[in-house]
């Protein structure tokens, strides 16, 4: 409920069935003022930590870890510039299951793509970056092609283990690719790659804290307008109102 002590009021005309008069108001959090981080804070990251979101981990446990305030959650999901939770928050190895069969069912584990390893030459410059999605029929020139006969190169396979290449060509149909340059990507691990990729966020410095909400607070309050009735409160105009 931390952020909603930010969150200025709005009065608005009463819509309830039991109200007693026309000019009767309701009033409640103005939800549609919303702020993110801005543009200046963002582009400088000394001002931010890099965070690994782990099994279990949710923004009010990571606020109460780097804040010691677990109400403080909003700063850890706007430093991250999170907008959507439910979309952009990694799910539990339970739940990331049960969506992807729901996704895929008897297809879970089927062929999704094909993506590449990382390949060097004997000088360990880059020849091709791993994680590219290609066909099953992607190749490129080998060694052979290049360089003089007996060059290698080697790929850094997924487990980690280098084999060297000698081939002129190297992949050309889903076997040779498999078997040098490529890999086969199931539709269950890349979701697991993708809900990966949500675990790494950036979180504001504890350092910064005080600032931040200095400015949050000053942000979030109301100017002067036609509507304007306190910093914290406006009021919207009654049309059920005869004049």
């Amino acid at each position: 409920m931390g952020y909603f002590n930010y969150i200025p009021n709005v009065a608005v005309p009463s819509f309830l069935s039991d109200k007693k008069a026309s000019n009767e108001y309701v009033v409640a959090k103005n939800i549609f003022r919303k702020i993110k981080v801005l543009d200046a804070l963002e582009d400088n990251m000394l001002l931010f930590d890099k965070y690994e979101i782990y099994q279990g981990d949710r923004p009010d446990t990571i606020a109460e870890d780097i804040y010691g305030n677990s109400e403080l959650d909003f700063v850890v999901i706007l430093s991250a510039n999170i907008t959507n939770i439910r979309n952009q928050w990694p799910l539990s190895e339970y739940d990331l299951y049960n969506y992807s069969h729901d996704k895929y069912g008897s297809e879970i584990n089927a062929l999704h793509h094909y993506q590449t390893v990382e390949v060097r030459d004997s000088k360990n410059r880059l020849i091709l970056e791993d994680g590219l999605v290609v066909n099953g029929d992607f190749q490129i020139d080998g060694p052979g092609k290049l360089y003089p006969v007996g060059t290698t190169w080697k790929a850094i396979r997924p487990s980690g283990q280098a084999i060297s290449l000698f081939q002129e060509t190297l992949g050309g149909n889903a076997g040779d690719l498999l078997n040098t340059i490529g890999v086969a990507i199931s539709n269950w691990q890349y979701e697991v790659m993708e809900n990966n990729k949500k675990r790494r966020i950036s979180v504001l410095k504890r350092s910064y804290l005080n600032q931040f909400l200095e400015d949050f607070t000053r942000i979030m309050k109301y100017d002067r307008n036609s509507q304007y009735a306190s910093k914290n409160l406006i009021i919207t105009e009654n049309n059920n109102l005869v004049s």
